[in-house]
């Protein structure tokens, strides 16, 4: 016997019912973006590599570890996307976006891919929620960005009580770069106790031993200097307008002065959002991101401030506490023919009725009524038709309800006025 074909690794299914799940997460961050005037925005799942080496980092994790990267047939190197605010500032480069508006809004739904070790929340195929928005340097759209986070994760039922909001500000350019000199500085004087990922970074990018989940280096990073006591003016005003404006949005925030984020963009506020309920374990951020107002510019185009986010949706669905089967709607009516002849009858009936948007299935098999009643119930099916010859006689349709265990004769013009008074 042949070996049954298998997922990749890391790659997973989605089924009904779980899949309901998704959509009511999708629908909720399409309602609440849109309000907050975000429009969508669709790229390409492959992209040359130069782009990723360019935005997110050389010597990040991300890159030198976990793309996908291979040559396409013309020999040029392409990447499936590891995050999605590359693509989306390429996407504003190509259209000269910045000429068509000054301010532009964007959001976009979809798969990320990373080759890291799998695990429960984190897979080699991820999907995001992410939106980018260009033309605003105030601290205002910091605390609208984080405080929309905040209502769409409410909506999606994971309260403000289970939920920590962790603010840092990166600063400057120049002020970021004088820190890791500093930092790099703290850390070579203590070579000895730094794990081989840390000691790898030290060179290349020393604020990335801060993510570091080694204890004995989280310990030693405790003691290491801080980044806001290195901010000039300008950032630190910044800064403390966007825990004013959180504050005045209701979001309660929290200070992490070792919050760095993984990517090499990020500049001035940067933010990440735990879940402190659900089944998430140690890998319980749901949500991140920041400003990164140097990008657009270091990738030729003009100076337009900007800053994004990403949802990862599979974490968010380990947060929320309400089971796949919550959002599945189930079927509206479930048409048990009996006979070929009551088949040919129902069948431009059951037609008519998913016309109408009346979610209906029809039993094509051969079988008896009590196994079609009971695929009635596996598909929660909240009423079922029943067609047989009686009924085909005497032009009297039974209609059961399955929830209310009732049941009556009428007649088929009836039928669609019969249901939504049922559904009512």
């Amino acid at each position: 016997m042949a070996e049954l074909p298998q997922n990749v690794k890391g790659m997973n299914d989605i089924l009904p019912p779980e899949v309901a799940k998704w959509q009511f997460v999708e629908e909720k961050a399409r309602q609440i973006l849109d309000a907050f005037a975000y429009r969508e925005l669709r790229t390409p799942i492959l992209e040359y590599t130069p782009l990723f080496l360019r935005t997110v980092g050389e010597a990040t994790e991300v890159v030198e570890k976990q793309m996908y990267t291979f040559d396409d047939r013309d020999g040029a190197s392409v990447s499936m996307r590891p995050e999605g605010t590359a693509s989306a500032v390429r996407a504003y480069l190509a259209r000269s976006q910045w000429n068509r508006e000054p301010v532009t809004r964007w959001y976009y739904l979809g798969p990320m891919f990373r080759h890291e070790r799998a695990q429960r929340g984190r897979l080699r195929q991820f999907h995001q929620i992410g939106a980018e928005v260009f033309g605003l340097p105030g601290p205002a759209v910091d605390a609208e960005m984080i405080a929309m986070l905040v209502a769409l994760l409410a909506e999606l039922g994971i309260k403000a009580d289970d939920l920590e909001v962790a603010v840092n500000s990166l600063g400057e350019p120049d002020e970021r770069s004088a820190y890791r000199e500093t930092l790099r500085a703290y850390f070579s004087g203590r070579v000895d106790e730094l794990d081989d990922f840390s000691k790898r970074r030290l060179e290349a990018n020393p604020l990335r031993i801060l993510d570091s989940k080694d204890p004995k280096v989280q310990a030693l990073s405790a003691s290491a200097p801080i980044l806001l006591d290195v901010l000039g003016e300008k950032s630190r005003q910044h800064f403390a307008a966007v825990r004013q404006h959180l504050a005045a949005l209701g979001v309660e925030c929290v200070l992490d002065p070792r919050l760095v984020r993984g990517l090499d963009y990020y500049t001035g506020t940067i933010f990440e959002i735990k879940a402190k309920a659900g089944d998430l374990g140690a890998q319980n951020t749901v949500a991140g991101g920041g400003r990164y107002d140097k990008l657009v510019s270091s990738l030729g185009g003009p100076e337009i401030p900007a800053m994004g986010f990403g949802v990862g949706i599979e974490r968010v669905l380990l947060a929320m506490s309400a089971t796949a089967e919550t959002f599945d709607p189930g079927l509206t009516l479930f048409i048990a023919a009996l006979g070929e002849e009551a088949r040919a009858f129902a069948l431009p009936l059951a037609h008519r009725l998913r016309l109408a948007g009346i979610r209906t299935e029809i039993e094509h098999r051969e079988v008896g009524l009590k196994a079609q009643l009971k695929r009635a119930d596996a598909l929660r099916a909240r009423l079922a038709l029943i067609v047989g010859d009686n009924e085909l006689a005497t032009g009297k349709l039974v209609l059961r309800d399955l929830a209310k265990r009732e049941q009556s004769e009428i007649a088929a013009d009836e039928i669609e006025a019969k249901i939504r008074q049922a559904m009512d």
